[in-house]
C-alpha cells in the first residue's frame, strides 16, 4: 500500500519539527530551529522544516495522503480536564477555563497548522489533518521506532501535552495500549523544569544542564521528598512549591516562574550566574535523585509485570533524555533492552504522530537505526558558501579526510566536523560536531571556554567504535544515540579522561560503520594514532544557538569562535596562523 504522511510538531509553541514517512520509511525529519537559527523556535510553525522534507523527497503537497499532528481534543467526559481544574483550585480562572474551554489550545493550534500548510501549497479542502494525542505520539515515536517484535512496555515522561504528563502502556502486535496517565500539575517533568528555573536555567532547555551539574553535588545533603510523592499508584506534586500558576508564582523582574516564593523561603535565593557552587550543586543532585527514585517506582508499579515478562522498554518524552535515569533503568534485572527515542522531546512527536497514523492505516514503519535525516550539502555547495562569506575564508579541497582530521585531533586541535545529512534530535552524532582527542588534557576546557562559550563544568561525550565499546563501557547494550550513560571501565578513565564525567560515567555514542562510514573511519585513524578508537564529540554550535545546519551557518560559527580548523565534506577551511604542516602533507 502506498502511503505518504507528513508529521508536524510544535503544538506547545516550542520545538516545531517536521517528519515525512513514505510507505513506512522515515525519509526526512528536521527541526525548525536549525533553519531559522532560533533555538527551540518558540511560537513558530515548522514551515522550513516541512518544506525541506517535501523537497528532499520530491513530493508535492497534493501527493501527501494525510498530515498528522501531535495534539488532539480532550473530552470533558474524561478525567483530564476535571483533574486539572481540581488541582488548580487556587487559580479559578485556569480551573474554569479547563472545564468551559478546555480545547481552546487545540483549536488555536489547528488554525496555525492550516496556515502553515497553506503557505506550503496544500489545498485544505483536499488535505486530511489527523490529530493524535500528544502522549500517544510520544509513545508511538518510541514503540514503533524501536523495532521490538515482542510485547513492549512503553513509558512517557514530559512536562505536559494537552493535559497528560506521564504515560504508561504497552505495545503488542503493532498496537499501543494505554494503562495509565497522570495529568497536570502532577508532572515529574514539570517539577524538574520548575527546579531548572530555580537553578538559573531556562525551562525546556536547561534540564540537561541540571543533570550535568548534579554529579558535582551530594544528593544526601538535602531531602527533596516534600516536593512530590508516589503512593497507591498516584503521583502528586506539592503545588505549594512547584508546578504553580497564577499568584503562587515567584516573580522577578516582571517574569513569573513555575516555582513559588515558598520554595525560595525554603532553599534560599534563585541561583544566578554560571558558577556551579554550594548549595546549588546539591540541589541539582537532590532533584536528580528524586526524579530517578519516583520514575523507577512508577515504572515498577505500572510496567514491572510486563518487563519481567518480556524485558523490553520503549521510552520517550523529554524525561527520556535524562541519561542518568536511563542508566538506572538499564541496570534493572528485568530490563534486557531499553530503546530511547533519540528525539525524545516534542520535536520527536512529528515522527510519532506520523508513525502512529501509518500503523493505524496498515503500513508498519521501519526501525529507527540512525538520525541522519536532515539536509546534506555537496562540495560545490560548500565552495559556493565560502565564496559568498564576508570573511573570505581560505579553503582547500583535500583527500583522505579521516586521516587528516585524525592527525589534527591527535596533535591537540579541536576540529569542526560537517559531514553528510544533519542529525535529527538534540545530539550531535557525527554529522554536525566539534571533535577533540579525549586523551589530551585540557581539550574539553578549551572547547567550553573558547569555542562554545559555555559553563566550565559542562561535560563532554564520546563517540566510539563498536569494536571498542564493550571494553570502554563494560556493556554490549545498544547505544547509537547518546541516550545512556555507562560507568567507564577501569583503565579507560585514564586513557580518555576528557570524556569521563565527574561521577565516572560517559554518555556514549557507539557507532556501526554502515550508518556513518566517514566518521567511523576517522575513529579508526585516531585509534591507529593514539591507541583509542574514541573521539570527543559535542554539537557544532555556540552556547544558546541551534546546531549548525548549512555551510554558511558553519562558517559564521567558525569565525565567531576560537576554532582553527573546519572540514565540510572534502573542503578544509583553515584560519590564518593555524599549523598547516599537519594538513599539507599526507601519509603515504
Amino acid at each position: 500500500m502506498a502511503l505518504t504522511l507528513l508529521g508536524l510538531s510544535g503544538a506547545l509553541t516550542h520545538d516545531p519539527s517536521a517528519a515525512l514517512y513514505a510507505d513506512g520509511r522515515l525519509v526526512a525529519a528536521a527541526e525548525e530551529e536549525r533553519f531559522v537559527r532560533d533555538k527551540h523556535a518558540k511560537n513558530r510553525m515548522p514551515y522550513e522544516a516541512a518544506r525541506f522534507c517535501l523537497d528532499f523527497a520530491g513530493i508535492r503537497p497534493a501527493d501527501v495522503d494525510a498530515v498528522a499532528i501531535p495534539f488532539a481534543p480532550v473530552s470533558l467526559l474524561g478525567p483530564a480536564r476535571w483533574h486539572y481544574a481540581r488541582r488548580y483550585w487556587y487559580a479559578p480562572d485556569r480551573a474554569l477555563d479547563a472545564i468551559l474551554a478546555g480545547n481552546r489550545r487545540f483549536h488555536r493550534y489547528r488554525r496555525r497548522v492550516e496556515w502553515c500548510l497553506q503557505q506550503l501549497g496544500f489545498d485544505l479542502r483536499k488535505t486530511e489533518i489527523v490529530p493524535v494525542e500528544h502522549h500517544l505520539a510520544h509513545a508511538a515515536s518510541a514503540y514503533h521506532c524501536a523495532g521490538f517484535q515482542e510485547k513492549t512496555a512503553i513509558l512517557g515522561i514530559d512536562g505536559k501535552g494537552e493535559y497528560a504528563t506521564t504515560f504508561f502502556g504497552y505495545g503488542e502486535n503493532g498496537r499501543i495500549h494505554k494503562i495509565k496517565e497522570f495529568f497536570d500539575p502532577d508532572s515529574l517533568g514539570g517539577l524538574y523544569g520548575a527546579l531548572t528555573e530555580y537553578l538559573g536555567f531556562e525551562m525546556l532547555d536547561g534540564e540537561y544542564k541540571v543533570m550535568g551539574m548534579a554529579p558535582y553535588g551530594d544528593p544526601g545533603r538535602y531531602d527533596f521528598a516534600r516536593l512530590a510523592r508516589f503512593e497507591n499508584g498516584e503521583l502528586q506534586v506539592d503545588t505549594r512549591y512547584a508546578n504553580v500558576v497564577g499568584f503562587r508564582r515567584y516573580k522577578e523582574d516582571g517574569k513569573g516562574y513555575y516555582f513559588s516564593p515558598k520554595l525560595v523561603d525554603w532553599l534560599g535565593p534563585k541561583r544566578a550566574g554560571d558558577v556551579a557552587d554550594d548549595p546549588y550543586v546539591h540541589y541539582a543532585a537532590s532533584m536528580q535523585k528524586l526524579f530517578e527514585d519516583l520514575s523507577l517506582q512508577m515504572l515498577d508499579y505500572y510496567l514491572g509485570d510486563i518487563l519481567r515478562e518480556t524485558g523490553r522498554l520503549a521510552f520517550s518524552g523529554g524525561g527520556a533524555l535524562n541519561v542518568k535515569l536511563n542508566q538506572k533503568i538499564i541496570a534493572r534485572s528485568d530490563v534486557r533492552e531499553l530503546f530511547v527515542q533519540p528525539a525524545s522531546g516534542d520535536a520527536g512527536t512529528a515522527v510519532g504522530a506520523a508513525a502512529y497514523v501509518s500503523v493505524q492505516r496498515g503500513v508498519a514503519v521501519e526501525k529507527m537505526e540512525h538520525v541522519y535525516l536532515g539536509p546534506a550539502y555537496s562540495n560545490e555547495d560548500v565552495i559556493a558558501a565560502c565564496a559568498r562569506h564576508r570573511a573570505k575564508p581560505a579553503w582547500q579541497r583535500v583527500d583522505a579526510v579521516p586521516l587528516r582530521v585524525a592527525r589534527l585531533l591527535a596533535a591537540g586541535h579541536p576540529v569542526a566536523w560537517f559531514q553528510g545529512r544533519m542529525e535529527f534530535g538534540p545530539r550531535a552524532l557525527g554529522g554536525r560536531s566539534i571533535l577533540g582527542c579525549p586523551s589530551i588534557a585540557g581539550v574539553a576546557d578549551r572547547i567550553n571556554a573558547q569555542i562554545k562559550f559555555r559553563e566550565r563544568w559542562r561535560p563532554f561525550c564520546p563517540s566510539m567504535l563498536d569494536t571498542v565499546a564493550p571494553q570502554v563501557l563494560g556493556s554490549t547494550h545498544p547505544a547509537p544515540f547518546m541516550t545512556f550513560t555507562f560507568e567507564v571501565a577501569k583503565g579507560w578513565k585514564e586513557r580518555v579522561p576528557e570524556v569521563v564525567h565527574e561521577d565516572g560515567t560517559s554518555r556514549a555514542q557507539v557507532l556501526r560503520r554502515e550508518f556513518n562510514p566517514r566518521y567511523y573511519d576517522l575513529m579508526l585513524e585516531l585509534e591507529r594514532l593514539t591507541g583509542n578508537g574514541v573521539v570527543l564529540n559535542t554539537s557544532l554550535n555556540r552556547r544558546g544557538e541551534p546546531m549548525i545546519c548549512s555551510p554558511t551557518d558553519a562558517l559564521n560559527m567558525f569565525f565567531g569562535s576560537d576554532l582553527q580548523y573546519l572540514v565540510m565534506e572534502d573542503v578544509l577551511v583553515v584560519k590564518d596562523g593555524a599549523d598547516r604542516k599537519l594538513i599539507d602533507t599526507q601519509e603515504k
